[in-house]
C-alpha cells in the first residue's frame, strides 16, 4: 500500500486505512449526516464535517478505497424525472460490490458479487423510484477513475469539486432498459416507498403528518 496521504494529514489517512474493507467504509459513510445541500466538498472536508449527500459520498468512499489499496472509482446512475445516484464501485473476487450514500435504504452498498458492472447497476433498478412511487432508473456510465483528478489535489481540496460531478454528466451513459419496457412499468405501492425512506426524518415527519390527517378524518 502506498505511502503517499494525498494531502490529507497523517491522522486522517490512518484514520481512513483503519476503515480496512467497504463494509467498513460503509458504516463510517452511514454515520455522517446527510447533506441537504448543492455543494462538492472534496473527501477531506466530509470527513472533517462528518456530512455528505450522495454525490460527496461517493467521491468520499472512492478515497477511502484508494486509502485500503483499490482504484479510487465511481459510477453514475442516471435516473428519468429524478435525481441520478452516484455509487463507488470496486472489485473482489473477479465481481463488482458498491458503497453509497442515501436516503433510500435499498440505494446504498452492494455486496461484490455482480460479474458487470451492468449487472450492478440493474441491482439498483427496483429501489431506485421517486416520491411517486415510478421506478426511474434509465441508464448508467462506466467506473471514473478519480485518479485522472490527481492534479487537482480533489481528495483534499478547499475548493468545490464540480468538475467531479460534471465528469459524470459528460460521461457516456448506457441504457438499462428499452422503451418499450419502460413503459410497462407500473409504479411501486406506498409500503414499498415507506420501506425505502425508513429512518429519513424529514419524511417521517410528513408520513407522520399524512397518518394523523388521516386518522382525523375518519373521526369526522
Amino acid at each position: 500500500m502506498s505511502d503517499r496521504t494525498f494531502g490529507f494529514t497523517r491522522r486522517e489517512w490512518h484514520t481512513l486505512q483503519a476503515l480496512r474493507t467497504p463494509q467498513g467504509i460503509q458504516r463510517l459513510i452511514d454515520s455522517f449526516a446527510y447533506h441537504d445541500a448543492d455543494t462538492a466538498w472534496s473527501p477531506q472536508r466530509v470527513l472533517r464535517e462528518r456530512r455528505a449527500h450522495c454525490c460527496e459520498g461517493a467521491i468520499f468512499a472512492a478515497a477511502a478505497l484508494r486509502a485500503i489499496g483499490k482504484p479510487p472509482l465511481i459510477m453514475d446512475l442516471e435516473g428519468e424525472r429524478d435525481y441520478d445516484h452516484v455509487i463507488a464501485v470496486y472489485r473482489e473476487g473477479g465481481c463488482w460490490g458498491a458503497v453509497a450514500k442515501s436516503h433510500f435504504t435499498g440505494l446504498r452498498d452492494r455486496a461484490p458479487v455482480y460479474h458487470t458492472v451492468r449487472e450492478l447497476a440493474l441491482s439498483y433498478f427496483e429501489d431506485y423510484f421517486n416520491l411517486l412511487g415510478t421506478r426511474t432508473l434509465r441508464s448508467y456510465c462506466r467506473p471514473v477513475d478519480l485518479s485522472r483528478f490527481d492534479g487537482k489535489n480533489w481528495m483534499t481540496s478547499k475548493r468545490p469539486v464540480w468538475y467531479i460531478p460534471g465528469c459524470l454528466v459528460d460521461a457516456v451513459h448506457i441504457p438499462l432498459i428499452t422503451r418499450a419496457q419502460a413503459k410497462r412499468l407500473y409504479p411501486v405501492d406506498r409500503l414499498a416507498i415507506d420501506a425505502g425512506l425508513h429512518g429519513y426524518a424529514p419524511y417521517e415527519r410528513n408520513r407522520k403528518l399524512r397518518a394523523s390527517k388521516a386518522r382525523a378524518r375518519r373521526r369526522s
